[in-house]
């Protein structure tokens, strides 16, 4: 296949686990040719040599799982709750693997009279780290232990996962009577029977609780008892009481990773964690958190003030709930800006965006992106393109899938990649094959796909994380790209979505999608005035969900016996004058920190925006597509990876550490 790509209509289902276990097999075999090496430990043959060992396993994995994400089906569902134990297992293997840990530790005991370059001395100490952190200086009996952990929490995080798609998928509400569309926009109640006729609903309106469904529905429906209905039901998920609840599996998630902490030696899976992150204890991420909502708890409130007296004074609400939050808080900012979601959607028409964030991407960094139609794809709504540098030299195969697909694809959005950036040991650079995932609204019979301006952003965001493995320029696959620090990784993300708001860039492609007519000047400006906009509101809401992250995992988890209670008790202090809604939780369907990579990490979101905020305060200064402050970010971070300190590489590109400030300003709380 071109560049290597998967190919994707040639594999099936079936083939999946002998190929894992096949791949197991080769891999455990390269272990081994590096165990038994008589020739004493040096960095070629320990150290580089395990960074090169299960390539095969490597790409079996990143295909299989990228699939059970964006495309599943039972089967891949079944095959990932046999294989996820036999990946943990292996993976043990080699970590707690005697004699393997004993030519790596020599190595890393010779590290000062070595002569190293920075990528080679952070690879060997990336390495050494693996295999301490992962129970190599256990005695034999703990390390049986944490290998029975580690194969636990692997099914556990699975099950978790599946159990939120479950309760996702089961709910729909159907409406029958036209009156119950009350407020939708025509492109919304289109998509709704577009869904109705796939389910067997044909002359009915459906709304699922994908984000592409439930986010407009609460947005802009007048029935006030139907948000209720689709709030409680997205609030629930894997709290129904029924085969899919998730409250015995949060306690067993956190409770693993705290028993697996401390057996390392850790107080806490926090503690744990945090050693590898900029933020590099609970206590500097707990004060972090503490200052955000210092600025954020009095302007939420005021936020919410506003908000309440708004409904009072338009729908006589006495009592604002929130289910009522997303549907006034759009009917205020257009009152106060004179726009909305559907006035500026026929200007984000997705062809047109896809385009304009090329086109920032080539004025940037020279890049160019060219379709391809004969690189194998996964799924017909796929596309593919290879991306070229100013040259015309390869630098990447990008995926784009744009649309839901019930039941078969995780809600979100989401940057992965099916082959890694690394040179080999010749040198030959193998460039990176990345995939950007979304759920924007499909196309409809007629209109086109035509995206919110935060789904403009959400694109951007993920073209980000795609820029920073797309640019990336490593000798070693586990430094490159994305394989960064957690509070280090969302900075490249967060940072593109400045160019969703600067007129210079929204001006190339937010054009009406029937006239072509340019979107006008005063929205423009009504787009970058309602910026900061409810943002004491939305930065509790993240200060929230950093502080429940941090709780289930900074102390021991087995002294909590109700979910709720506990989940009640530490947010309390990031809570408003709102009811708590009976029947709802957060934790059971939290799959960031229970099934993703963002345990003892959410605070990262906020850390990354402070990184951003710092940073985009130069290209404000120098020119948005200034192609010198650019080359810098290329050169100093988005090229690097984990090649060196993430701290020193920010400085590097700033020239001084980033501080809070930028961002308070920004967000219009201080």
């Amino acid at each position: 296949t071109p560049f290597d790509t998967f190919p994707f209509p040639q594999v099936q289902d079936a083939h999946f686990l002998p190929a894992f276990q096949q791949a197991i097999a080769e891999a455990k075999a390269e272990i081994a040719e590096i165990k038994n090496n008589t020739a004493l430990p040096t960095f070629a043959n320990t150290i580089e040599a395990l960074e090169w060992a299960g390539k095969q396993l490597n790409i079996v994995s990143s295909a299989f799982f990228n699939l059970n994400h964006a495309d599943t089906n039972e089967a891949r569902q079944q095959i990932a709750q046999e294989v996820s134990p036999l990946l943990s297992e292996y993976g043990n293997d080699i970590t707690l693997d005697e004699a393997v840990f004993k030519r790596v530790k020599a190595v890393y005991e010779q590290r000062e009279a070595l002569t190293l370059n920075l990528e080679q001395q952070a690879l060997l100490e990336k390495t050494y780290k693996s295999f301490a952190r992962n129970g190599a200086n256990l005695d034999s009996a703990a390390q049986e232990k944490l290998r029975e952990i580690d194969k636990a929490l692997a099914q556990a995080s699975l099950t978790f996962g599946e159990n939120v798609l479950a309760d996702t998928k089961n709910f729909m509400l159907v409406i029958e009577q036209e009156t119950d569309l009350a407020g939708l926009p025509e492109s919304v109640i289109e998509a709704a029977a577009m869904v109705a006729q796939q389910k067997e609903w044909a002359g009915k309106w459906v709304f699922t609780l994908a984000y592409p469904s439930y986010q407009p529905f609460m947005t802009y429906s007048t029935n006030r008892l139907l948000r209720q209905q689709m709030f409680m039901a997205f609030g629930s998920k894997g709290f129904r009481g029924n085969e899919f609840d998730n409250r015995d599996l949060v306690k067993q998630i956190a409770s693993l990773r705290h028993q697996r902490a401390e057996l390392l030696g850790y107080a806490s899976h926090a503690d744990f964690v945090l050693e590898e992150r900029m933020a590099n204890s609970p206590i500097i991420v707990k004060d972090f958190l503490a200052e955000m909502l210092q600025y954020a708890q009095p302007a939420s409130i005021r936020d919410m003030e506003a908000l309440a007296e708004y409904a009072r004074k338009i729908d006589g609400i006495t009592q604002l709930e929130r289910w009522d939050i997303l549907h006034y808080s759009e009917r205020l900012k257009k009152e106060l800006f004179q726009i909305d979601d559907e006035l500026l959607r026929p200007y984000f028409k997705l062809e047109n965006v896809k385009k304009g964030v090329f086109d920032i991407a080539n004025r940037l960094f020279g890049l160019q992106f060219i379709e391809r139609n004969d690189i194998p794809k996964y799924h017909p709504e796929v596309e593919v393109y290879e991306v070229k540098d100013e040259a015309g030299k390869h630098m990447s195969v990008l995926y784009l899938d744009f649309f839901p697909r019930p039941g078969q694809k995780k809600d979100g959005a989401w940057m992965t990649n099916f082959r890694n950036q690394q040179r080999n040991a010749q040198g030959e650079d193998a460039r990176p094959h990345v995939s950007l995932v979304c759920n924007f609204t499909k196309p409809t019979e007629s209109a086109p796909s035509l995206l919110t301006h935060n789904e403009v952003l959400t694109l951007l965001h993920e073209f980000g994380h795609g820029l920073h493995l797309i640019l990336s320029d490593c000798q070693y696959g586990s430094l490159a790209g994305t394989n960064v620090s957690w509070d280090f990784v969302e900075l490249p993300s967060q940072l593109m979505e400045n160019w969703g708001y600067a007129q210079e860039s929204l001006n190339t492609f937010a054009k009406h999608y029937l006239t072509g007519e340019p979107i006008p000047a005063e929205y423009l400006a009504k787009i970058g005035e309602s910026r900061i906009f409810q943002e004491g509101y939305m930065t509790l809401r993240q200060v929230n969900f950093g502080l429940l992250d941090m709780a289930w995992h900074s102390q021991n988890p087995e002294q909590i016996t109700d979910v709720v209670a506990f989940e009640r008790a530490v947010t309390a202090l990031t809570q408003i004058d709102l009811p708590l809604v009976e029947g709802t939780l957060t934790s059971t369907a939290f799959s960031h920190i229970f099934q993703g990579g963002y345990s003892a990490g959410y605070y990262s979101y906020k850390w990354a925006e402070v990184l951003e905020a710092d940073a985009f305060e130069l290209f404000e200064e120098k020119g948005v597509f200034d192609k010198a402050t650019a080359t810098s970010l290329r050169q100093h971070i988005l090229s690097k990876g984990s090649s060196e300190p993430p701290m020193e590489l920010y400085k590097r590109f700033r020239g001084h550490t980033p501080s809070p400030k930028a961002l308070l300003k920004k967000a219009g709380l201080i």
